[in-house]
């Protein structure tokens, strides 16, 4: 069975109730504790938010701002509010958008909302390293769409100082179009492999703000 087909169909169908019942709670719990200054702020979707970043990065002090389910177009709603004077913010966005409304999956449109996500933690945060993730590879049905947005949000790191972290060759198995199966548990969310390999690429870059040892 190909995933990613199932997940267009199926997807815009559970996606009311994600959002409306899961990600509402974990907005409101953000909105209530608010976000420390002076963190590692780790921003996106379920992906992000599965990560256990103290446990990865013991050396560092980070914030999980991961809601699962969410789309550029949902954390534009939030992203103001998810960062504090960070030190670093590592965002990873976009894989749920491939899936999303039809009328908002367009590479280009994920793309510019993208852009403006960029755009707005680099204006709150301009001193701040910020990371931008590119969308992991999925399976074959998609790895096409997924270049491209990637493509795209190499342009848009350049353009705001950020820096664009590629992780598909970390993630991407011998096709060179679909993640490696140990890495993932359903060709999208990602296992304990996953997230170490992740972290090993995020690792050096985020070395210079330990500040435990």
């Amino acid at each position: 069975m190909n995933t990613d087909r199932t997940y267009s169909v199926l997807v815009p169908m559970v996606r009311p109730l994600v959002k409306g019942r899961v990600g509402a709670a974990r907005r409101r719990l953000f909105e209530t504790v608010g976000t420390a200054e002076g963190r590692v702020v780790f921003l996106g979707d379920s992906i992000t938010e599965g990560g256990m970043w103290p446990d990865l990065f013991p050396d560092l002090l980070t914030s999980n701002r991961g809601i699962g389910g969410e789309a550029t177009y949902d954390l534009l709603e939030r992203v103001d509010s998810a960062i504090n004077e960070p030190v670093a913010v590592s965002l990873m966005i976009g894989t749920n958008d491939i899936h999303g409304p039809r009328e908002m999956r367009a590479t280009d449109q994920v793309v510019a909302r993208t852009n403006e996500i960029v755009r707005r933690i680099r204006e709150a945060a301009p001193d701040a390293l910020l990371l931008v993730n590119s969308v992991l590879p999925r399976t074959s049905h998609f790895a096409a769409r997924i270049r491209a947005i990637n493509e795209g949000y190499q342009e848009v790191a350049a353009q705001h100082g950020a820096q664009y972290v590629d992780l598909w060759p970390a993630f991407v198995d011998t096709t060179g179009e679909a993640i490696r199966r140990e890495l993932s548990r359903d060709n999208l969310h990602l296992t304990p492999a996953g997230y170490l390999a992740w972290a090993e690429v995020l690792r050096p870059l985020l070395a210079p703000y330990a500040v435990r040892t």
